[in-house]
């Protein structure tokens, strides 16, 4: 067997630096489907890629897995980038990815869609948990930047439509990735002392990697937990956020939503001055009622001669008197008749008259009427009621 021999770390180790001094393949585009995805507790992202025709094993290192701005799932379109190479310990080649684009779309979409519809899953989006506006706040909390047109913007507009309103600055950044932090900072701060009765929270129009901060899941978060009400006022119109979902209530721009804070002080003088054109109506109706009450007033007896009312009063009181003495009267006299009748009859049914004519009543020594003589025995103490006084008697003998 002639040629040269090699060993398999050897055969392995020169297949690799033919690959890494290919620059094409150190620089390489690999457009395919996500299979197999798989991200272990170390933070790499083990994974392969594949077509029609064939099927590539890839590896993400946990640096290059943490600027992934989306969540990548089987089956998704993606255009990786990276170098190929291969793992000397087996001898397979794959594509160590640097990079990882979903197809067709950019990945900030892709990342706002996945945590659109993971929150909404969660119900941070359910009208149930949107709180109210306050009617009439007496500070407003503007956490936004410091600098931008758009403080400017909401301030202008809420001393113009609201000047009785305290308004508080609290400067964020709004862009780059110490802009969230900083966002949800200040809602915590805002929301741990109770600052101001509503907040506003947003930044001027931009593209959707100036606008990213609100997309971010943390700041959503932040926005949901917060007690005090949130309006969501991030760039223009066509502009939505994740923050806008989340919110309270969300504005079309910060001048709108200074807007939705607060009423117009013009609004509500033309308000109080109608509720106080009804007051005044319904004031006037009701003077005019009183007033009627109080000439029909005048036209009463008891007013025009008070002495000849009490008089008139006065004769009702007699005769109503004499009705009723004449009526206890007569009841007295009817109850004293039936009373005397009663008397009469008891008195007729009274043991004191049978008594009285020769008969006597017999009771043992325990109280009790004798009736026969086979209610005592010989000896037994009796006593015998007369129509005067009581003898003690013993039975000596019955028949």
């Amino acid at each position: 067997m002639d040629g040269q021999v090699f060993t398999v770390s050897e055969l392995n180790g020169r297949v690799k630096d033919l690959l890494d001094k290919d620059v094409v393949l150190q620089n390489a585009l690999v457009l395919g489907e996500l299979s197999n995805y798989k991200v272990y507790p170390s933070g790499h992202h083990y994974f392969s890629m594949k077509d029609a025709e064939g099927a590539i094993r890839c590896v993400m290192f946990k640096g290059s897995a943490g600027k992934l701005n989306f969540r990548p799932e089987n089956g998704m379109k993606v255009v990786a980038g990276g170098r190929v190479s291969v793992f000397p310990r087996d001898g397979a080649y794959q594509l160590y990815v640097s990079r990882l684009i979903p197809h067709g779309v950019g990945d900030l979409h892709v990342a706002f869609e996945q945590l659109k519809e993971k929150l909404s899953k969660e119900g941070l989006f359910d009208p149930a948990y949107k709180k109210p506006l306050p009617q009439f706040p007496q500070t407003i909390a503007l956490i936004t930047s410091g600098a931008g047109a758009a403080v400017r913007d909401m301030i202008r507009v809420l001393g113009m439509r609201y000047p009785l309103a305290k308004v508080i600055v609290m400067p964020v950044r709004v862009q780059g990735a110490e802009a969230p932090p900083e966002i949800v900072g200040a809602l915590h701060y805002a929301n741990r002392y109770q600052v101001a009765d509503v907040i506003i929270t947003g930044r001027g129009g931009g593209s959707i990697e100036d606008l990213w901060a609100f997309n971010d899941e943390r700041v959503a978060r932040a926005i949901f937990a917060s007690q005090i009400p949130v309006i969501s006022a991030v760039g223009h119109e066509p502009d939505v956020t994740i923050a806008d979902f989340v919110a309270d209530v969300r504005a079309a721009t910060p001048s709108n939503a200074a807007e939705l804070a607060v009423p117009h002080v013009d609004e509500l003088r033309e308000v109080l001055d109608s509720n106080g054109s009804r007051m005044e109506a319904v004031l006037r109706r009701q003077l005019y009622q009183y007033r009627e009450r109080l000439t029909d007033f005048r036209t009463k007896p008891v007013l025009e001669s008070p002495l000849g009312y009490i008089q008139q009063r006065r004769q009702v009181f007699l005769h109503m008197h004499e009705r009723f003495s004449g009526a206890c009267l007569r009841q007295v006299s009817a109850r004293r008749e039936q009373f005397v009748e009663l008397a009469a009859k008891l008195d007729a049914l009274s043991p004191l008259k049978v008594l009285g004519r020769g008969y006597s009543v017999v009771k043992r020594s325990d109280g009790h009427v004798i009736g026969s003589a086979k209610d005592v025995e010989i000896g037994d103490k009796i006593s015998v009621t007369l129509k005067e006084g009581t003898l003690q008697c013993a039975v000596e003998g019955r028949t």
